[in-house]
């Protein structure tokens, strides 16, 4: 199996792509058009990322609001479906919520440039990991069980971090 984005007939015929390959690969064609030219799936295939998600991770799936489902449908998909799965898989994992709602997104989002300024883009590995120990510590209330199980490290992993970033846990 194979995709492309270009007509292969058409580099072929510009002698730009190998005719011999072109018949080797060319069995059965399918053309499915790009996912800004079909928004209506684009909810459902939310959803089915983030049940994916959700059961690799052993999360509650959330739940998308119907602003969340809009804000979506209103995004360019340059990187189509992937780019979908993996901004509901970012903003699961970051957000931590069971309800998402259409500011989870856009946060998550780095190519709104309405949010550019809230983006996580230019942001170093050791402040993106103790944004999601803080986020995980609200979520939980402080159960520091949970919040090593939610972040997917061990409670002595935690305990490094906490002290690593200096902040004070109700233990």
């Amino acid at each position: 199996m194979s995709a492309t984005n270009c007509n292969l007939r058409d580099k072929v015929a510009n002698h730009t792509f190998r005719e011999d390959l072109f018949y080797r690969i060319n069995l059965i064609t399918i053309h499915l058009p790009p996912l800004r030219e079909r928004r209506e799936d684009i909810p459902l295939l939310a959803g089915y990322f983030a049940g994916k998600q959700a059961e690799a991770n052993r999360l509650p799936k959330p739940e998308f609001t119907p602003a969340a489902r809009t804000y979506l449908q209103s995004l360019p998909y340059p990187g189509n479906i992937r780019e979908l799965k993996n901004l509901v898989e970012r903003t699961m994992l970051v957000s931590g919520k069971n309800v998402l709602d259409e500011a989870d997104f856009a946060v998550q989002n780095t190519h709104s440039p309405a949010t550019k300024s809230h983006s996580l883009e230019g942001l170093k590995l050791d402040e993106l990991e103790k944004r999601s120990i803080l986020q995980a510590l609200e979520k939980h209330a402080g159960n520091l069980s949970h919040v090593a199980s939610t972040l997917g490290i061990s409670r002595a992993a935690l305990y490094r971090r906490l002290e690593k970033y200096g902040i004070q846990a109700d233990k």
